[in-house]
């Protein structure tokens, strides 16, 4: 079973509802941090965790979920779609 860390986003205007980190996917590249340094922080261990899920607009949000070489972010539309990775 996945250790899933998942963050509802009620950003106005956003298509994307929710963010869902797979912890045991993470190797803490920090590539999505490089993107989006407001969205993400490293916990104390080691793993990738939103702590805000509002502040930037859909396509950053797109391309920090990209950045990660292990496609450990998942992003889903208000429909509960998963959007990335496809």
């Amino acid at each position: 079973m996945a250790n899933l860390a998942e963050y509802p986003r009620t950003k106005e205007g956003s298509n994307i509802s929710k963010i869902v980190v797979d912890r045991d996917l993470c190797i803490a590249a920090v590539s999505c941090m490089a993107v989006s340094a407001e969205t993400y922080d490293l916990d104390a261990e080691g793993k990738i965790v939103v702590k805000d899920a509002n502040v930037i607009d859909d396509a950053t949000l797109l391309a920090s979920a990209e950045a990660c070489p292990v496609k450990a972010i998942s992003l889903f539309d208000k429909e509960g779609t998963q959007v990335f990775p496809k």
